[in-house]
């Protein structure tokens, strides 16, 4: 037997079981018991059975009642669920995307092609650019200050994170226009191995072992020069002799203004930047959706890639 049942006559039935009282019922549903008792009978109707005793001493649930009830009151909960769901993602679209960065990520216009995809996708968000220090490898991920962000791999605990990479650039040496090794097209890593670097903060963790390039040193501890927190430091550390620097290719613009050039690097691997999140918000819409304009304009391989809610 076919029947359309609706979630109106459901609830208006759960109360009644509830109150056992058509009067009670109805002021709680805030109806008519009138309304109320004729909701109840078109219920009684699509599915051929009473479902209420109606006698002088009162209101009592029939069998069929009884057996329908805690049905009808899983549907009513799942439909709540449903439709707080619902909410949730009508109020995640309206909200606001924290991005965080502690390198502009200019390449070829990646920021403004992103922002064109996701807004399109969800016109009623806006998005917010934080600059977070070196100090931080994860750009204000780890603390929750940003809810995705742009990042140079490798994080410190990656198991917390998921990501998918933007671009993967050689590795420059930037140094002083009068360093010894000036003058040379290109390096390699054993003509730097002794020469004092420029580090990131210790609190970058396995991110500042990347760019003194630890895993080419043969067990050798490299020699700091200095600390630096800021694209203005480094180059005014490079400026003052205090140390040589690796870069990214796309990066040494910053760097590479009047008194500092570039270099390859012949044997060093390549670096990665990357668009990374939390793995616990790999399904909050903005997140998903943002993850997903960044794979598309930049065609990045994700690594276990958020989904849709």
């Amino acid at each position: 037997m076919g029947m359309d049942v609706h979630g109106r006559e459901l609830r208006y039935f759960v109360t009644v079981a509830d109150e056992l009282h058509f009067t009670r019922a109805a002021q709680r549903l805030h109806v008519s018991q009138p309304a109320l008792s004729k909701q109840v009978r078109a219920l009684e109707r699509q599915l051929g059975t009473e479902l209420f005793r109606r006698d002088p001493r009162g209101v009592s649930l029939t069998p069929a009642g009884e057996a329908l009830l805690p049905h009808a009151r899983r549907a009513l909960a799942a439909w709540d669920d449903a439709a707080a769901a619902v909410r949730a993602a009508e109020a995640a679209a309206r909200a606001t995307l924290r991005v965080g960065m502690s390198t502009s990520p200019g390449r070829g216009g990646l920021l403004p092609a992103i922002r064109s995809r996701f807004t399109a996708a969800h016109p009623g968000a806006s998005l917010r650019l934080r600059q977070v220090p070196w100090d931080d490898p994860t750009a204000g991920l780890a603390d929750a200050t940003s809810d995705v962000a742009f990042v140079w791999l490798p994080l410190p605990d990656p198991e917390r994170y998921a990501w998918t990479v933007v671009a993967e650039e050689p590795r420059l040496v930037a140094l002083p226009d009068t360093h010894p090794l000036a003058g040379r097209a290109a390096l390699d890593f054993a003509d730097l191995a002794d020469e004092p670097f420029l580090a990131l903060p210790a609190a970058a963790g396995p991110l500042r072992d990347h760019w003194l390039a630890v895993d080419a040193r043969g067990g050798r501890p490299p020699r700091v020069g200095a600390e630096v927190a800021g694209t203005e430091e480094t180059y005014e550390a490079l400026v003052a002799g205090l140390g040589v620097v690796l870069v990214a290719e796309g990066n040494a613009p910053l760097v590479s203004l009047g008194g500092v050039t570039t270099r390859p690097v012949r044997d060093l691997a390549p670096t990665r930047y990357a668009l990374a999140w939390r793995v616990e918000d790999r399904h909050r819409p903005l997140v998903a959706a943002y993850a997903e304009a960044c794979r598309r304009v930049r065609g990045g391989d994700p690594r276990r890639a958020p989904t849709g809610p």
